[in-house]
């Protein structure tokens, strides 16, 4: 008798994948296409079913061999219905109930989880965060949101609300994020060096200070965190500079973190990793300067271990059940 595979659907704002497993966190077979959350969802899932069956054709199997699927998608979400609630990253994806839409389809189980909390299970099982009890994983993408594991389980909170720190205030006023000016995503998250980025390097521009960005700003009026990231490792002092800002702006929420859940350790994905040490020492200064003494000591503040394949490895996670 042949092997069960789980499948796993990453669904992101850029881009979806679509993996199959015998055995997590290793994959058998892999595809992802443009999200286009422009278009509604119905293409992008449509898609969604035609590469889980070229995937299975691929290795001989068949429907019936699907254990469970599990979707890992950015919230609001409904995981106990798997319904999507137009998320930031895919507005036109409006109560999309695609749980039951997958289960009509395959005949096998559809769990639906937020992916920084799916990213969470992921490095906790697999990861940077295996072998503890009480940790937080952070996702530093487009946007900014932390998955809780408290007590070795997964903390969703009373309506699937919990971990979203993206939305709360850091200053009165500053660069916008979940909607909210001066909020931890409008400072941390991709989106957010985004406006830092542009708004500095229009001053710049202004005052006539050389920087690599500024040729990219006459062009689009706009500058991206991967310009500054690109940028800060040719040693642009305007980017390095905006990074970090962006490290001590991290640093206080990590503080946050720390003195409110007390975990033994805290996990940072995404672009945490691509920014290196102008992020990373600005943040563990502040952090040392503000969180409490006997919280930090027990704490240690380390990179994801998954990079570039914890979409997949959380979307078969999810799959298996928490």
């Amino acid at each position: 008798m042949k092997t069960k595979v789980l499948v796993g659907v990453d669904i992101g704002g850029t881009k979806t994948a679509v993996v199959i497993s015998r055995t997590p966190p290793e994959a058998i077979a892999r595809v992802e296409f443009p999200t286009r959350p422009e278009r509604g969802p119905e293409p992008a899932i449509e898609l969604i079913k035609k590469a889980v069956r070229e995937l299975l054709k691929r290795k001989k199997m068949r429907t019936r061999d699907v254990e469970a699927i599990g979707v890992s998608c950015g919230g609001p979400l409904d995981h106990v219905r798997g319904v999507i609630q137009a998320p930031p990253n895919l507005a036109t994806w409006v109560d999309v109930p695609i749980k039951a839409i997958l289960e009509a389809e395959f005949g096998a189980i559809c769990r639906v989880e937020n992916d920084a909390n799916a990213g969470a299970v992921a490095e906790h099982r697999f990861g940077a965060g295996k072998g503890t009890r009480n940790m937080v994983f952070l996702t530093m993408g487009t946007g900014f949101g932390a998955g809780i594991i408290a007590d070795g389980r997964l903390y969703h909170g009373t309506n699937d609300f919990a971990g979203e720190i993206g939305h709360t205030r850091l200053t009165p006023s500053g660069p916008v994020g979940y909607y909210k000016a001066g909020s931890v995503e409008g400072w941390v998250s991709g989106g957010g060096i985004a406006q830092v980025a542009t708004a500095t390097v229009a001053s710049a521009v202004n005052r006539g200070r050389q920087t690599l960005l500024a040729p990219i700003f006459r062009k689009r009026k706009t500058i991206s965190a991967r310009d500054v990231a690109l940028a800060a490792a040719k040693g642009d002092e305007v980017a390095i500079g905006i990074v970090r800002a962006t490290g001590k702006r991290l640093g206080q929420v990590l503080a946050n973190l720390i003195d409110i859940l007390n975990p033994e350790r805290m996990v940072i994905g995404g672009l945490a990793m691509r920014l290196g040490d102008d992020l990373w020492q600005p943040a563990m200064r502040v952090l040392e300067r503000e969180a409490l003494p006997h919280s930090l000591a027990v704490c240690k503040v380390v990179p994801a271990a998954l990079n570039e394949r914890i979409g997949d490895i959380a979307a078969l996670c999810v799959a298996m059940g928490f």
